[in-house]
């Protein structure tokens, strides 16, 4: 077993709670995502045998070439997608996901309704959000935010459990994560993705629920294969 990433989820479990702690919150509230885009079927491994159960990826062709076979080995891993859906890619992330995060339009809402009623499975489900309003970037506008969810639960009975935003690199991720928890409390959302390597101590003060942390567990990311 590799020391380096040993030690690396270590010190980040530790940072965890020590920053929720600091934030007066309880650590076992704020769950970490291991996120293991391009990283290796045997360093997923090593952290699944460390104790990391939740996982995510960013996108669904990766996820469905490496994951079922860990599944299989391990059925109590929980598998999140934290990159932008494609509606054509639907039926398979509710096939390999215990949890979406990166519902973001209608198009998607509408997508997922009619998956949900052809299979068994329901993944569960978060609305991203554009907070710094990129163009580049998916997810929903913050003044939308109150509209969509609510389209999400009337029109497509999707149970919507939280918001997740990624903020821009140029700008305080503090202010963003603010924003997202105070739409989300706006809602009566309990769950709040937000934070990765660099931030996410920022994100438990705010309420983070769900930490994203590729890097500071797996090191600098491979580029990515086309």
């Amino acid at each position: 077993m590799s020391e380096t990433v040993s030690a690396s989820l270590q010190g980040v479990e530790r940072d965890i709670a020590a920053a929720a702690r600091r934030a007066s919150r309880d650590p076992a509230t704020v769950k970490l995502i291991a996120v293991a885009k391009t990283v290796s079927e045997h360093a997923i491994e090593e952290t699944i045998l460390l104790g990391q159960r939740r996982f995510g990826e960013n996108r669904v062709q990766e996820a469905k070439a490496k994951w079922p076979a860990l599944k299989e080995r391990h059925p109590d891993l929980e598998l999140h997608l934290i990159g932008p859906l494609q509606s054509n890619k639907v039926r398979d992330a509710v096939q390999l996901f215990e949890v979406i995060h990166s519902v973001d339009r209608p198009k998607i809402a509408q997508a997922l309704a009619e998956e949900f009623g052809r299979a068994e499975k329901r993944p569960r489900l978060l609305v991203q959000v554009n907070t710094g309003e990129e163009l580049q970037k998916a997810g929903i506008l913050p003044s939308e935010t109150d509209d969509f969810v609510g389209l999400c639960r009337d029109d497509y009975c999707l149970a919507i459990e939280g918001l997740m935003c990624i903020p821009p690199l140029d700008e305080e991720a503090a202010l963003h994560f603010a924003l997202l928890a105070k739409i989300a409390a706006r809602l009566k959302l309990k769950e709040l993705s937000m934070g990765m390597s660099g931030d996410f101590e920022k994100a438990i003060v705010f309420g983070a629920t769900y930490v994203r942390i590729g890097t500071a567990i797996f090191g600098a990311r491979q580029p990515d294969k086309k």
